[in-house]
Parts: structure tokens; sequence; C-alpha cells
């Protein structure tokens, strides 16, 4: 698919060449304005915010694939649920290793659980299909083999984990793995899922002196365990603490 779209662009002479160009920008303007948040100190860092969410926002609405395209739909949900099963089986394993190693920091309650990790589940939804629905969608026009497309995707992802030397690995296999079970079932709902399983237990399960609470960029070089408590919030990836 993504090479019949290729030979179709290059046969459309300008007009090919103009979109391939558009695709460029967009990919080059949304991941500039991420990279200037994650590396941007406070107050500049949340206007940044804004500003990149709004860019993000206008390039979709300008440049919109439809729903089907971007994985926002109910088909192939069950077919490509194991990944949630995965997932589970994998943050069962986690929490027990954790467990032994006396690492494992669970909130007390259900009510303390929610409380503690649903924004964050929501922030693993918005850069799942932040992954998917626009930077690999745009990827597969301008990349002919849909598998180079994933990785080139898996490794803006992971370069925007940096300098989080437990979450750039990750993210990196993560992105890999999540782009081609895109590729193939075209559902985005499934990995939001696992996405947030997974990302909660890596919360529940490293210490936070030891990945600094999953910060990425300034955030990460600004850590203090002494002023920062293990909590995940909608924007600990982006936001700089104090």
């Amino acid at each position: 698919m993504a090479g019949a779209s290729a030979a179709t662009d290059a046969g459309h002479g300008s007009t090919g060449r103009r979109s391939r160009l558009r695709n460029l920008l967009e990919i080059v303007v949304a991941y500039l304005l991420i990279l200037l948040v994650i590396w941007t100190p406070r107050p500049w860092q949340r206007y940044l915010w804004w500003i990149a969410a709004a860019a993000v926002a206008a390039i979709l609405s300008i440049s919109f694939d439809g729903l089907q395209a971007m994985g926002l739909r109910a088909a192939n949900f069950g077919r490509s649920s194991w990944i949630v099963g995965a997932a589970l089986l994998v943050a069962g394993a986690a929490v027990l290793i954790a467990s032994r190693l006396h690492t494992l920091h669970v909130p007390g309650t259900p009510l303390a659980f929610v409380l503690t990790y649903f924004a964050y589940a929501i922030w693993c939804g918005v850069q799942q299909f932040l992954l998917q629905a626009f930077f690999l969608l745009r990827l597969l026009r301008l990349i002919p083999r849909p598998a180079r497309a994933a990785l080139a995707a898996a490794g803006i992802f992971a370069a925007a984990h940096l300098p989080n030397p437990v979450l750039t690995p990750l993210t990196l296999m993560w992105g890999i793995a999540s782009c081609l079970i895109f590729l193939r079932y075209r559902n985005l709902y499934s990995l939001a899922l696992a996405h947030a399983i997974l990302g909660i237990t890596i919360a529940m399960t490293i210490p936070g002196p030891v990945d600094h609470n999953m910060r990425v960029g300034l955030g990460y070089l600004m850590y203090s365990p002494h002023q920062h408590a293990h909590r995940p919030y909608l924007y600990e990836h982006l936001l700089t603490k104090p």
C-alpha cells in the first residue's frame, strides 16, 4: 500500500512532490515543537506545550487521514487484543520480580491507584496516537517500505525520551513492536491499553531515583529524589518539575 502510494505521488509530478514535502514539513514541525517542550524550562515550557498541541491539532485538521486509517475504529480490536494480554503477562512478571527485590510501590487502595495513574493512562493513549496516527502515517507516505517507516517512527519516538537510560531503549522496542502491530491490525485502542499497562508497570516497579520518575529531557536532568514523589501525571514526560 505504501509503495503504491509512493508511485502514485511520483506519477503526479509537482503535485506529488508538494504532497511529499508537506508530509515531511508536518513531521519536522510537530517533532521540533515536541522537542522544544521537552527541553525548555518553565515558565516557557507551559506556553510551548499549548503551542505544540495547537500545531498538531491544526495539522491533523488540515491533513485528516480518516478515523479508519488512524486506527480509531472498533474493527480488529478483538483480533489485536492479544497485545493487551501479553502486556498483562509482562506486567505480572515485573510485579513479581519487583516484589522480590523490594522495589514495588503500589497505591494502597483501588481509588488511590486510579487517582495516581488515570491521567497517566490517558497520556499513554495520546502518545500512541501521536506515534501511529500522526508520525507513522506520514512516514509511510515518505518511505516506500512499511517496515522501514515503522523503524523510523520508533526511532523518533525513542529519541524523544532521551536522556532517560531506562525509557529510551524500552520505548524503542515498544515503538517498533506497536508500529508493526498497527500496520497489521490498524486498531489504536488495543495498543493504547497495552501502552498504559506497561507504562504503569514501569512506574510501580522501577524506583524513582533510577528512572527519575519517568521524566525525559530537561525534566530528567533536573530531577531531585528529595523533591519528587513517584507519581506520573498527564504531562510527566513533558513538563519539567520545579
